[in-house]
């Protein structure tokens, strides 16, 4: 099958979507715990950015778990397809001159370097959103983890599945600093990444 597909090669690429946006595009990669703050941060930065004219766009997890990714469950496995599929949509909105913003717990370096291989290691941004555990549950907005406690939710990342940390993020966020705070330094370290 695969021998009867040929790749399109069309008239617009990524440099001229890029030129008409007036900015690079890329992928800054949000990373860590459920209920870490990473959809928060990357919805804040998103804000930041769009005043700034910049065109964006956030996946978040949940939001891509009802549509594109409604048929995986969370295996490793289900896990691992999660975050091809969300790297290969990156990819897509890099193309398309977006700055894409992700926010995945995305337990697993290797489907961490899978994403940053998928868009290119020049176009992806590792932000690691450090939250203890113990925050984490403090803060469990969505309920998962007294769930989890109980036995009703099984691979449930931090309690019974693990996360490994990031071996080289771009940028490391503590859980005591400010949302506004977090997208600064962000802003200050992709602010270079914009310019064309």
């Amino acid at each position: 099958m695969e021998e009867n597909i040929i790749k399109h090669n069309y008239k617009i690429g990524m440099n001229e979507r890029r030129r008409s946006n007036g900015h690079n595009s890329f992928l800054i990669f949000f990373t860590g715990l459920s209920g870490s703050g990473k959809s928060t941060i990357a919805c804040a930065l998103e804000q930041k950015l769009f005043q700034e004219k910049i065109k964006t766009y956030v996946l978040d997890g949940d939001n891509v778990r009802r549509g594109i990714n409604k048929d995986l469950k969370f295996s490793d496995e289900d896990r691992s397809e999660n975050n091809r599929r969300i790297g290969e949509i990156a990819n897509l909105f890099v193309d398309a001159g977006i700055v894409v913003l992700a926010a995945f717990v995305a337990p697993f370096e290797k489907d961490r370097n899978f994403i940053k291989e998928t868009v290119g290691r020049e176009n992806y941004v590792e932000v690691f959103v450090n939250t203890s555990l113990e925050e984490c549950e403090k803060r469990d907005v969505k309920g998962l983890y007294k769930k989890a406690r109980k036995g009703e939710i099984k691979d449930m990342t931090g309690i019974s599945s693990p996360y490994e940390v990031p071996l080289h993020p771009d940028i490391v966020l503590s859980e005591k600093e400010s949302v506004d705070e977090a997208v600064n330094r962000i802003y200050e370290l992709i602010r270079p990444k914009l310019q064309l």
